[in-house]
Order: structure tokens, then C-alpha cells, then sequence
């Protein structure tokens, strides 16, 4: 019997979200067993076989996390630093990405094409000029590096890059109806252009604030103070030359990992359509 043209297509998207859903499940491992050893006692994290399930929940570990190391603390600086960053980020970006985008001015390609060559400098190369540079104003062991280096420095222009795509893929027209209007440029960009682009800032909002928060070196470099550490300075707490704590890393981390599910479970529709729309049109 032939299979109709239906039955073939319902076939291969079945196909698809099969291997998908294999793909998502292979994914997943890592963190159940990160959960799982959050609540495992020591002596059973290296037992043989593995065991998923932990055979006695140890919720302290969650409890003596905050109790051993300052980690209310650690868990504010990231949040604040991480929204910050992400404020300036979208706003200086979406900014010059419709400067890049839509005005019209000499040498646009080409400034355009500077910023981007500071995306392929290494940061390791920058990090000793940079270490002078805030040592010289007297911002060493303050958040200020922190927070004006990824806003200004290659997040930024990687913010640039990512609203510039979008904003092209605006029609020229809305612009000249609202500048016949009387509209400024300003006005253009702050009532037209940041509704339109939500998609887009969307995508450049859950890049910027899972890069910020995941970042070990910079804050290794400027922050000497522990009471001025963010959390992954903080994990790294759980491991000295005799070993590490696995269970109370685990139980950290788990914590973590919160935001940033929050921060894309709230952004994942318009994610998805900036990814999906960002870049289609030169």
C-alpha cells in the first residue's frame, strides 16, 4: 500500500521530534544528576552503580550553602551586576544598531566593520591592558569594571551587531511616514523602533545576561574582596587543594541555574522570533 503525501509528511515530523526529544533527553542527564547530587549525602555521590535517586535526601546541603560562605551575597552582586549590564547592554546597543542600521552617514560600513574585528580579539589578549587601565582610575576591587567593560567592550558590540540585523529588516517606510509626521530621530528610534524590536532585544537580553552570569575571569581579575565576589567566584569557594565538596557545589549551583531559566522562560517566545528573524536581510 502507498503511503499517501499526508502520511509521509506526519511520518518525518514525527521522525523530527523523536530524534529531538532523544537529542533533549541526552541534554538533561547532566542536570538531573546535578540535582540529584545537590541532595546527596558524601558518601553516596561516588557510589557503584550510580544511583539517580539519592537513597537519603540531604536537604541541609541547601541550609549549610549559605551557612559556610557568604552566598546571600554572592547571589545579590550577580543579580544586580547581570541587570545592569543587561540594561546598558539593550539600550546603547539597540541605540547604535539603528544608527548602523538606518542613518545614513559616511563611513558607516567601515566603522561598522571595525567593531566588529574588537569581536575577534582574543579577551585574554585585552584582560592585562584592561587590568592597568582600571587600576589607574582606581577600580580595581569594585564592580565598576564588571559592569562598564561588557556594556562598552565586545558584548556590546556583539549587542550592536544583533539589533543593526534586526533593524533592517524594518521597513524604510515607517520611518519617512513618521518623519513627514514632524518625528525626530529620537522619537523615531524610542516610540517606532524599540515596540518593533522586542523580538530582538529579547534575544540580545538572554545572550547578554547568561554571558554575564557565567563570568568567572573578569571578576577573578578585579575583585579581591569576598564580600564583593559573584557566584561563580563564590562555587569556587567549595574546592581547595584537598578536594572538593561536591554535594554543597552541587546544592550552589542548582541555586544558580534559577535565573537563568527564569530569565528565559519569560523571554523564550520573543527569543525565538528574534533568532529567527535577526540576519535575514543585508
Amino acid at each position: 500500500m502507498k503511503a499517501t503525501p499526508n502520511t509521509s509528511k506526519r511520518l518525518s515530523v514525527a521522525g523530527v521530534y523523536a530524534a529531538l526529544t532523544a537529542v533533549s533527553l541526552i541534554m538533561l542527564v547532566p542536570f538531573l544528576w546535578m540535582l540529584s547530587t545537590s541532595f546527596k549525602r558524601p558518601q553516596d555521590i561516588f557510589t557503584y552503580p550510580p544511583q539517580l535517586i539519592p537513597p537519603v535526601f540531604q536537604f541541609q546541603n541547601y541550609v549549610d550553602v549559605f551557612t559556610l560562605i557568604p552566598f546571600h551575597r554572592f547571589y545579590f552582586n550577580s543579580v544586580y551586576i547581570s541587570f545592569v549590564v543587561v540594561a546598558g547592554t539593550v539600550f546603547f546597543a539597540s541605540l547604535a544598531g539603528y544608527a548602523f542600521a538606518k542613518i545614513p552617514f559616511t563611513g558607516r560600513n567601515a566603522v561598522f566593520l571595525v567593531l566588529l574585528s574588537a569581536m575577534m580579539i582574543p579577551h585574554e589578549v585585552t584582560a592585562i591592558p584592561m587590568f592597568l587601565f582600571m587600576r589607574d582610575l582606581g577600580w580595581i576591587d569594585t564592580h565598576l569594571p564588571l559592569i562598564l567593560l561588557p556594556i562598552f567592550g565586545a558584548s556590546g558590540v556583539f549587542g550592536i551587531f544583533v539589533m543593526r540585523q534586526f533593524f533592517i529588516t524594518v521597513p524604510t517606510e515607517l520611518e519617512e511616514a513618521a518623519m513627514i509626521d514632524g518625528c525626530s530621530r529620537f522619537r523615531i528610534y524610542w516610540t517606532i523602533m524599540l515596540p518593533i524590536a522586542r523580538p530582538g532585544m529579547a534575544t540580545l537580553t538572554i545572550f547578554t545576561f547568561v554571558s554575564i552570569w557565567n563570568e568567572f575571569f573578569d571578576p577573578l581579575i578585579f575583585i579581591n574582596t569576598r564580600e564583593l565576589m559573584t557566584l561563580p567566584l563564590g562555587l569556587s569557594l567549595f574546592t581547595d587543594e584537598v578536594g572538593t565538596s561536591w554535594h554543597y557545589l552541587m546544592s550552589a549551583t542548582v541555586m544558580a541555574t534559577v535565573p537563568l531559566l527564569i530569565v528565559f522562560f519569560l523571554a523564550q517566545k520573543r527569543f525565538i522570533e528574534g533568532v529567527a528573524m535577526t540576519g535575514l536581510k543585508e
